[in-house]
């Protein structure tokens, strides 16, 4: 079992104990979404598995909750945004710009890319160390911009 899957079931159980019943919601989302996706795939989950099922729910969160500012739900916006604080909590540090400028850097050097079509290449490299840290739309932008110009 993934040692991030312990932390947030060990959080769930704290969180109940202090019966802190907004927590015990979103924890709760977070263990069944965690939960739904080993049954969907057949398979225990790794600390990168769970790291990729945060990084979408935060996606998620993050697009209700301009929904719901745009419709002018601001309850509802504030519990999105909670949830997403919660989400984020159990999730790496993210990477600075120059920390992602750097890594793109390394793996450009690292796999010889010299354009467009060696972009696979570089954004396979750097995968694993940005995920969960970065958004990978923008450090596709900036692996774009750099092997095309």
């Amino acid at each position: 079992m993934s040692d991030l899957k312990d932390r947030i079931q060990t959080a769930t159980r704290t969180a109940m104990k202090a019966r802190d019943k907004r927590l015990v919601a979103a924890l709760r989302l977070v263990n069944a979404e965690l939960k739904r996706v080993e049954v969907d795939e057949r398979k225990a989950l790794v600390d990168a598995d769970v790291i990729t099922v945060l990084t979408r729910m935060v996606k998620q969160r993050n697009d209700s909750r301009s929904q719901y500012e745009a419709a002018g739900r601001t309850d509802l916006a504030e519990q999105e945004a909670f949830e997403i604080d919660v989400v984020r909590s159990f999730m790496p540090t993210p990477l600075s710009e120059a920390e992602v400028d750097a890594l793109i850097d390394a793996a450009v050097a690292a796999t010889g890319a010299s354009g467009m079509r060696d972009m696979g290449k570089v954004m396979g490299k750097l995968k694993g160390e940005v995920a969960g840290r970065a958004d990978m739309g923008a450090v596709s932008a900036k692996v774009k911009a750099k092997l095309s110009g």
